[in-house]
């Protein structure tokens, strides 16, 4: 447990220092960083509630596009999300293709494009 917080103590100051020049400070950061979090896990509850076939990477791309528009710190909480949940799926056998596919749309998502590349037909405007 010390060690894991150890981790994120150092990826966070790591993720910070290229970011911290000028007017921004560390605050700054973790609070866009809390909220791209924010943002990600709102785009995954969708995913879940939509349940509609073939949206996955427009969701997947609209939480790192919504994490991104927050700042620095939301497009490094992004990227952290993103990879870990792919490298977790990865590990419970998911084919290589679908990850390369998901982190294409992350990637597209965060940097500023628009997700609705990704929206499939006929899903709510809800979403």
């Amino acid at each position: 447990m010390k060690l894991s917080i150890g981790l994120i103590f150092c990826l966070l100051v790591l993720g910070v220092d290229g970011h911290a020049k000028g007017e921004r400070s560390i605050f700054s950061f973790l609070k866009e960083a809390g909220q791209g979090t924010s943002d990600m896990l709102r785009a995954y509850f969708d995913m879940r509630e939509a349940n509609y076939i073939g949206a996955d990477k427009y969701f997947h791309a609209r939480g790192n596009y919504d994490a991104a528009q927050r700042g620095p710190g939301g497009v490094w909480a992004a990227k952290v999300l993103s990879d870990a949940r792919e490298r977790f799926q990865s590990l419970m056998g998911r084919g290589d293709e679908d990850t390369a596919a998901d982190q294409y749309a992350n990637e597209w998502g965060r940097s500023g494009k628009d997700p609705n590349h990704f929206r499939p037909d006929g899903l709510p405007s809800k979403y």
